[in-house]
C-alpha cells in the first residue's frame, strides 16, 4: 500500500480555502493511534496525528515514527506533527526521523526570542519538506505536565500576528481566541473565554480580524469539547467529572469559516479511554487479557474522533 505521509502545509491550505479543518488527535500509544485511524478510514478524512514532547518521553520517538508510518499505509492523508515543542534539538531530531510537521511553542518567550528561534526551526524544516507552526502568547490550562494560569494567558493580537507570520515565515499560526486545554475549561456558572461575549463562546470578532491580516492556514489548541456521554461515562465510574466544561461546537464551526484549518483534539481522548479502561475494569473484573480491556476505551475513542471529524467538516475530504 502507498505511504500518505504528508506535510500539515498542503493540506491546510486547502482545508482553509475551503473552509474545514483538519482534526488533529494527540496521541500516546497504539490504542489510541488505532482508534482514530479507524475513524479517519471509515469517514475518509484527512487526519493530523499529533505527540507532544510528553508522548515522544513515554512512547520513544522511534516507536512513535514506526507506528504512525504504518498507519499511513492506507488511503487517507496522514501527517506526523509534534506537538508543542519548546526543545531546538527535539524539533531537528524529529524532522530528521520523519515528522512532517513540527510546532515551535515559543509563546513564553520574549517577542524576538521567539521569532529568532522560529526562524530557524522553519530554516531547518525547509531542508525536510517539513511544515512549521508556531504561535504567540499562551493558552491556558495544561500542555502536558506545565500548567497555564488564565491571567497567563493573553488573547492573540491581530497585527502582532501579522507581522510575526511575515517576520518567521511560519505555515500555520495558532491563535488564542479563548480556548483552553483541561478538561476543567470554564468556570461552572458565568464567566467567559472571550472577555465578557458569553459564558464559553470564543472570541469570534477578534478571530474575524485575524483572518484578514493572516494569510496563513490558522490552528486552535485547547478545542476539546468534554462529550457528555463520555463525561457521564466517565463520571460512572468514578472520574467525577461534573464540572468538566468544554469549548461550543457551534463555536468551532464559526471558526472553521474564519480561517482555522486545523483544530486539536487531546482531552476528549483522554477522558474517553478513561472511562472505557473503567468500565472494562468494572465489568470485566476477571478478565486478565489487556486486549479485552482495551476494546470499550477503542470504541470509545473512535467514536469521539467520528464526531470531530463530522464537526471540522473533513469527512470525504481525503
Amino acid at each position: 500500500m502507498t505511504v500518505m505521509l504528508v506535510p500539515a502545509k498542503y493540506l491546510l491550505r486547502e482545508a482553509r480555502k475551503q473552509k474545514f479543518a483538519v482534526p488533529a488527535f494527540n496521541v500516546n500509544n497504539l490504542e489510541i493511534l488505532k482508534a482514530v485511524m479507524a475513524a479517519a478510514s471509515e469517514l475518509k478524512s484527512p487526519v493530523i496525528i499529533q505527540t507532544s514532547e510528553g508522548a515522544i518521553e513515554y512512547a520513544g520517538m522511534d516507536y512513535l515514527v514506526a507506528m504512525v508510518n504504518v498507519a499511513a499505509q492506507n488511503h487517507v492523508p496522514v501527517v506526523l506533527h509534534m506537538d508543542h515543542g519548546k526543545n531546538l534539538d527535539t524539533i531537528k531530531q524529529a524532522m530528521e526521523a520523519g515528522y512532517t510537521s513540527v510546532m515551535f511553542d515559543g509563546s513564553a518567550l520574549p517577542y524576538e526570542e521567539n521569532v529568532k528561534k522560529t526562524k530557524q526551526v522553519v530554516e531547518w524544516a525547509r531542508i525536510h519538506d517539513c511544515s512549521v507552526e508556531a504561535e504567540l502568547g499562551r493558552i491556558a490550562g495544561k500542555e502536558d505536565f506545565v500548567d497555564v494560569k488564565d491571567y497567563e494567558a493573553a488573547l492573540t493580537d491581530p497585527k502582532e500576528a501579522a507581522q510575526f507570520v511575515e517576520e518567521t515565515g511560519c505555515d500555520t499560526f495558532a491563535v488564542a481566541i479563548g480556548t483552553a486545554h483541561g478538561a476543567y475549561k470554564f468556570p461552572a456558572k458565568g464567566g467567559s473565554a472571550s472577555g465578557g461575549k458569553g459564558d464559553r463562546h470564543l472570541d469570534i470578532e477578534r478571530l474575524k480580524k485575524i483572518e484578514k491580516l493572516v494569510e496563513v492556514p490558522l490552528v486552535l489548541h485547547g478545542a476539546s469539547g468534554v462529550l457528555e456521554d463520555v463525561v457521564a461515562l466517565a463520571e460512572f465510574y468514578g472520574a467525577k467529572l461534573e464540572q468538566a466544561r468544554g469549548t461550543l461546537d457551534e463555536d468551532l464551526k464559526q471558526a472553521i469559516q474564519h480561517g482555522v484549518a486545523k483544530i486539536n483534539i487531546d482531552t476528549d481522548l483522554r477522558l474517553a479511554f478513561t472511562a472505557g479502561i473503567r468500565e472494562a475494569v468494572a465489568e470485566l473484573p476477571k478478565v486478565i487479557d489487556p486486549r479485552e480491556i482495551m476494546k470499550p476505551a477503542m470504541i470509545l475513542m473512535a467514536e469521539v474522533a467520528k464526531r470531530k471529524i463530522k464537526i471540522f467538516g473533513s469527512e470525504g475530504k481525503a
